[in-house]
């Protein structure tokens, strides 16, 4: 393989046949149930990087279904996502992320630094509850309900939120040498040509269990805030470095 060669193709390893395709990321059908809780601020401000800004206590459990992902086919994801703000623009930033979707992981951490690792999520519908749940390995670490589909939600303004609310993540590569990183960035991207097909509020719960491994319980519930369950279509864009740690 010629070096330019090399140049014109690496996008994603293994380099003859990527893990992730350099394709447009569009997702049907993507079901989330999203607990929003209150936490303690001061533990919020320990993990979130600067030069993002922690401007609540609130952060957002999320349990996601998305069973036609092009690139991806059929996986599930659940995680934490905390409300920031950057040069004065309020966003979301996502803390921690577990999915059951091998090229998910690799193609979410490789290109946009999603901090993705290896769970099992479910969302399902049990009767009259809407149940998401959250194991690593063998064991239990988030479990949340919502009352199935009691009040439905404002699909406008969910779609306008989801077109306009920028994303954050802290994309980490490390490097060879065992010393530092080779990459440390703070990552911005938003979704695309969003479709919301419904939107659904009502009473919600969750429960965090301490793990090791899989920390959410360290952003502990003082208060749940309530639940909303949407399912949309939309398309990942390609993000922007908006800070270089290392230069």
């Amino acid at each position: 393989m010629k070096i330019e060669q090399i140049k014109n193709n690496a996008f994603s390893m293994p380099i003859t046949t990527p893990s992730a395709p350099l394709i447009d990321y569009k997702f049907k059908d993507r079901e989330y149930l999203i607990i929003s809780y209150e936490t303690d601020i001061e533990l919020l401000k320990e993990v979130v990087p600067e030069p993002l800004k922690v401007i609540s206590n609130v952060v957002h459990f999320e349990f996601m279904k998305m069973p036609d992902s092009a690139g991806f086919g059929s996986f599930k994801e659940s995680g934490q996502v905390i409300e920031v703000e950057y040069n004065g623009r309020k966003g979301l930033y996502s803390h921690l992320m577990f999915v059951d979707d091998v090229a998910s992981i690799v193609a979410g951490r490789e290109v946009w630094g999603f901090p993705k690792k290896y769970g099992f999520p479910s969302l399902d519908v049990d009767v009259d509850t809407l149940t998401g749940r959250l194991k690593y390995n063998q064991t239990e670490v988030a479990i949340g309900t919502m009352g199935y589909k009691y009040y439905e939600g404002d699909i406008a303004a969910t779609k306008s939120a989801l077109e306009t609310t920028p994303n954050y993540i802290l994309k980490v590569i490390p490097s060879v040498t065992g010393k530092g990183t080779d990459v440390c960035q703070l990552i911005e991207y938003y979704m695309a040509d969003v479709n919301v097909k419904g939107v659904w509020t009502g009473p919600a719960a969750l429960q965090l269990f301490e793990h090791a491994l899989a920390p959410v319980a360290q952003l502990p519930i003082k208060k749940v805030i309530g639940g909303k369950h949407q399912i949309v279509d939309f398309t990942l864009s390609y993000g922007n470095v908006l800070f270089d740690y290392l230069k």
